[in-house]
């Protein structure tokens, strides 16, 4: 399994009404080889807001599969114009690729 990081600084204010949008049903759901998205949201960063979409993979070339497709493309679109980008919240985004090494899981359930 890897986890994809998509790890973006926004301004302030903005990362609690972005997350929810990546976490709307949609076609990804159908990928072979998704498993899940999970968005996360940095406590405490001093100058933005710091928000963490972990996409989750039983493999990379699902990924891959997702990233090259007409839904991903889709789903981006319009988002690398120069307007787009002067009108963005985002200030900066990176992709991190995990490969998960070890798990441990609640023994509760």
């Amino acid at each position: 399994m890897i986890i994809v990081t998509n790890r973006m600084k926004t301004k302030q204010g903005f990362a609690e009404k972005l997350a929810p949008k990546f976490t709307k049903p949609g076609p990804l759901q159908e990928m072979e080889g998704f498993h899940k998205v999970e968005v996360t949201i940095t406590e405490n960063p001093k100058d933005y807001d710091e928000l963490n979409v972990n996409m989750y993979w039983h493999n990379y070339e699902g990924f891959q599969a997702w990233k090259n497709s007409d839904m991903f493309k889709e789903a981006h679109k319009g988002t690398n114009t120069k307007e787009a980008k002067q009108d963005s919240p985002v200030i900066d985004s990176e992709i991190i690729v995990s490969k998960v090494a070890s798990i441990i899981t609640s023994t509760k359930n």
